[in-house]
């Protein structure tokens, strides 16, 4: 370049100062086409600054590159990005005396892709990612596509069974070294590719995973590829670039088929959320995938400690956003087997927080009503919860604790379960007497059953015959499947025998219901307010 040419200063960036011909710059840059063209006909030496040129002084260089070789440069995936971002920022985009312009040349080299290697287009996307120039979507959609693609071959030719399993584990191992190693190799043939993406930002992988999607890959192998990221990047983050990364491994998984996904890996991120300031849509997202999966929950999954700042000892409340989804994404068609865990789960986890000294008794209360009464065929467990947080919480008035003795259904109370409410002196007398009348109820009917099963010794079939039709009676059905599965004429003895000792229990409730009347009585007598209820007590034990 002649001394007399070099008539315009550029300084880019403040890295660097570069002396150019302004005529040759201008003939290709609509840019400083328009710029000189405002400047009028000023002479002497112009200076130009950029603050945000693409690349900074090292893609100017290759612009200059292109402009002083009379529209020809070296393109290749090092340089793609930097010298897309260049002719863009320079508007190199109209092709001039029939030589292309830099813009057309990079659309050449990209069409040339399916022929770079996989470490050219990592390459490629590094440089991209370090330009912090992500929006060039045709671009970078187009390097993620041929990623994509070529991890869709390399599956299909190296298919491992372990993918369509949501176990925990992927290998899973054989008595037969060899075949353990082979099912090793597999794995390896198909998880290849983790270490080589990790220097994707969350950004990028958030683009990855949907073209992954799009293009049906197997959703556990992008799950594990999402957590095995999440684990490598967080040993060098902060705790900002943590919360990001965590929110896009949350997103990610909620595109996903949940059945691919064990509810143990989501609890495993709600782990590691704990800690971290997620956004709010992030975290309802999460609670809805736990949530749409509780019935495999286990308690210790539940066991989350509270918030910071609240004095419960485990997060009710994130336990009762599970059960709002849960309920919520099921939409009435959760079937009676799915809600009949989750309601022994919630059992499980009231009594194990019913010691807290500090839960209120709308919380106890919440998860108690939280599910229908069809959810439970016992409350047994529901009643050892509520023993449990009447011992520790004994300040509670009597309405609250007939509030909380509201919850209980006494039909389903087994008779041990009723025998103990009967004479537990932390419930109110009203609850005891209660479940004296019901399991006398669920006696006496059962005792009139004898005389209809007793008339059908004599043949099978008859058997058979009045077991379908006291089956249908609920309140009996104990005993008509007890006689169905027993020979009634060499067990006919047992069930006399049986009989008879229920027939002495309901007497001795009877007895005991009386005696609970007279004190009661006594009771009324000195506290002129309680005659109404004395009254009415004598009917309840009739």
């Amino acid at each position: 370049m002649e001394a007399c040419c070099c008539n315009l200063e550029v300084d880019v960036n403040g890295e660097e100062t570069f002396m150019v011909d302004k005529t040759v710059i201008t003939h290709y840059s609509n840019k400083f086409a328009r710029l000189f063209g405002k400047s009028g006909g000023a002479t002497g030496k112009l200076k130009v600054i950029f603050h945000d040129f693409p690349g900074g002084a090292e893609g100017f260089e290759l612009m200059l590159k292109f402009c002083y070789n009379n529209g020809t440069a070296d393109i290749s995936p090092s340089n793609l990005f930097l010298a897309r971002c260049a002719a863009e920022y320079m508007e190199m985009k109209e092709p001039v005396a029939d030589v292309s312009n830099l813009l057309e040349l990079t659309e050449k080299s990209l069409h040339e892709i399916n022929y770079w290697t996989w470490s050219d287009v990592l390459i490629a996307l590094k440089q991209c990612q370090n330009l912090l120039v992500l929006d060039c979507s045709e671009m970078v959609e187009k390097c993620l596509d041929t990623i994509v693609g070529r991890l869709v071959l390399a599956s299909e030719a190296s298919p491992c069974p372990s993918t369509s399993s949501t176990d925990s584990s992927w290998i899973r191992f054989s008595c037969d070294s060899k075949s353990t190693e082979s099912v090793k190799t597999s794995f390896t043939r198909l998880t290849w590719w983790f270490e080589d993406l990790l220097f994707f930002s969350p950004l990028l992988v958030a683009m990855l995973v949907k073209s992954m999607l799009a293009r049906k890959m197997d959703h556990v192998l992008i799950s594990k590829f999402l957590l095995y990221y999440q684990k490598a990047k967080f040993s060098t983050s902060t705790t900002e670039e943590k919360s990001k990364i965590i929110e896009m491994v949350i997103d990610m998984h909620y595109d996903m088929d949940l059945s691919c996904v064990p509810c143990k890996t989501l609890f495993g991120i709600l782990r590691v959320t704990l800690g971290l300031n997620i956004s709010k849509c992030s975290r309802n997202r999460l609670e809805t995938m736990i949530g749409s999966q509780l019935d495999q929950a286990t308690l210790d999954n539940l066991l989350v400690p509270s918030p910071y700042g609240i004095s419960y000892l485990y997060d009710v409340n994130l336990v009762l956003r599970f059960l709002k989804a849960f309920l919520r994404r099921g939409n009435g068609s959760v079937t009676p087997i799915r809600m009949k865990k989750v309601a022994s789960l919630i059992d499980l986890y009231t009594a194990e927080i019913a010691p807290d000294p500090c839960l209120k008794i709308s919380k106890f209360l919440a998860l108690a009503t939280a599910l229908p009464d069809s959810a439970r065929d016992s409350y047994d467990e529901i009643y050892q919860a509520m023993d449990m947080y009447l011992e520790v919480h004994a300040q509670l008035s009597q309405e609250e604790r007939v509030k909380i003795c509201c919850v209980l259904n006494y039909e389903k109370l087994s008779p041990q379960a009723c025998l103990h409410l009967s004479q537990n002196k932390k419930f109110p007398s009203k609850s005891a007497v209660q479940a004296l009348i019901s399991q006398q109820s669920k006696l006496k009917n059962l005792l009139h059953v004898t005389p209809s099963t007793s008339s059908y010794n004599d043949s099978p079939c008859s058997s058979n015959g009045a077991a379908q039709k006291v089956k249908k009676d609920k309140t009996s059905e104990q005993v008509v499947l007890y006689a169905g599965n027993f020979d009634l004429a060499t067990d006919n003895e047992k069930l006399k025998a049986h009989l008879q000792g229920m027939q002495w229990r309901v007497m001795e409730l009877e007895k005991f219901c009386r005696k609970m009347q007279v004190q009661m009585a006594k009771i009324t007598k000195s506290k002129a307010s309680g005659n109404s209820y004395a009254k009415s007590l004598p009917k309840l034990c009739s």
